[in-house]
């Protein structure tokens, strides 16, 4: 029997045996030959994962939202103008994020909950204004939407605004060529896909967001978050020299460095494969027990994350027993269907195993909760997808 739950929530996600190693690893100096290696090496690391070799990473300890705040602060100034192309809960937080840095804000929005703005959509604001910054949400976690973020940042090229993805719940999991497809800033968080436990802000930024920054007329508005502070620090590190601005969270970042070569031992390709295989299956087990899911389309939906609708007469009270059965799974955040819905997420180190474990205890919580089905449906379906 499992001394523990299984963890299948949006982030923080299951880590591996090695992460966890190095967490419990003594803590060092921060100024320690052996750390500065593995810092300096965790950023060289993070250039390959985000697949941007021009790039600036950035480790700070910090949120995904520290993240997203770093993007606003460095890239704006007071009365620049900034769109967010909105998919839910997560767009939200940056358009409020942009504002109070001062700039000026269109939001093109999905029209419902589960969509996003069309292309056409994008193409007719970015056509109508001179935008700095453009925002992208590439997963957002409130609606599991996959927002198509190769033909929205080719648009935001086109029409010289500067590309910034929120790529939180997706970065590492969800395919993206950050280089390749013109993006010139992407962030994400330590606690999903990377698979380290939550404290890290993540960002790798492109030569145009970098000369963008250089160019600033008036001071970054915060402190902490100043890339003027941060860029000599992250040079430093990389050059393998001691440097000092915030003492850094040591041990997560040697766990960053270990997950970070896990990661790129497994090879992006082949995880980004490895992510949407166990997504169909999992999203194949959902459908066969009868559930419909947030995204409008699969077309529009993510690879990490799931979000089904409770089945008629289901509410939350299945999440407890779903518990009950060894698996944690998330409740709604988007507003306007929070009551409605369920998250599941699936990425990091997640196995076969734990999709079927999965899928069964769903299974079990709706029988629990009186839901009238064909038991064993979603796991045959689930096993028919993984082979």
């Amino acid at each position: 029997m499992k001394s523990r739950k299984l963890l299948m929530i949006p982030g923080p996600i299951e880590f591996t045996p090695e992460v966890m190693r190095a967490m419990s690893m003594p803590t060092a100096s921060h100024v320690a030959p052996n750390f500065i290696e593995a810092f300096g090496q965790a950023l060289e690391r993070l250039r390959e994962v985000f697949l941007c070799p021009s790039g600036q990473p950035f480790v700070v300890a910090g949120s995904g939202s520290l993240a997203m705040d770093m993007a606003a602060a460095n890239l704006v100034e007071p009365g620049d103008k900034a769109l967010v192309v909105n998919t839910g809960y997560f767009g939200d937080r940056f358009a409020a994020i942009l504002g109070r840095y001062g700039a000026e804000v269109t939001e093109v929005r999905a029209a419902t909950a589960g969509d996003e703005p069309e292309l056409a959509e994008v193409e007719a604001a970015l056509k109508a204004d001179q935008f700095k910054v453009m925002t992208i949400t590439h997963v957002d976690t409130s609606t599991a939407v996959g927002a198509d973020v190769q033909a929205i940042a080719a648009l935001g090229q086109q029409y010289g605004a500067l590309v910034v993805v929120d790529g939180v719940c997706s970065v590492a999991g969800e395919k993206m060529h950050q280089e390749d497809w013109g993006i010139d800033l992407a962030l994400t968080a330590s606690q999903k896909a990377i698979g380290v436990p939550p404290g890290l802000a993540l960002v790798v930024a492109g030569p145009r967001a970098i000369k963008s920054f250089r160019q600033r007329r008036a001071p970054v508005l915060n402190y902490y978050a100043d890339w003027t502070q941060w860029l000599p620090i992250m040079e430093a590190y990389e050059e393998r020299r001691p440097s000092y601005y915030g003492t850094p969270p040591v041990n997560l970042i040697w766990a960053l460095n270990v997950s970070l070569g896990q990661i790129l031992d497994e090879g992006m390709e082949a995880r980004f494969r490895r992510h949407r295989w166990l997504s169909d299956a999992l999203k194949a087990g959902i459908e066969a027990l009868g559930m419909s899911q947030v995204p409008v389309s699969p077309s529009k939906t993510a690879t990490t994350l799931t979000a089904p609708y409770y089945p008629d007469g289901v509410d939350a009270a299945v999440l407890k027993e779903i518990s009950q059965a060894g698996v944690i799974l998330a409740g709604g955040l988007h507003p306007e269907i929070k009551a409605r819905y369920f998250r599941i997420g699936h990425m990091g180190a997640v196995t076969p195993s734990d999709i079927l474990t999965t899928v069964g205890a769903i299974e079990h919580g709706l029988a629990q909760v009186g839901y009238e089905f064909e038991f064993g449906a979603g796991l045959a379906a689930a096993q028919e997808v993984l082979g």
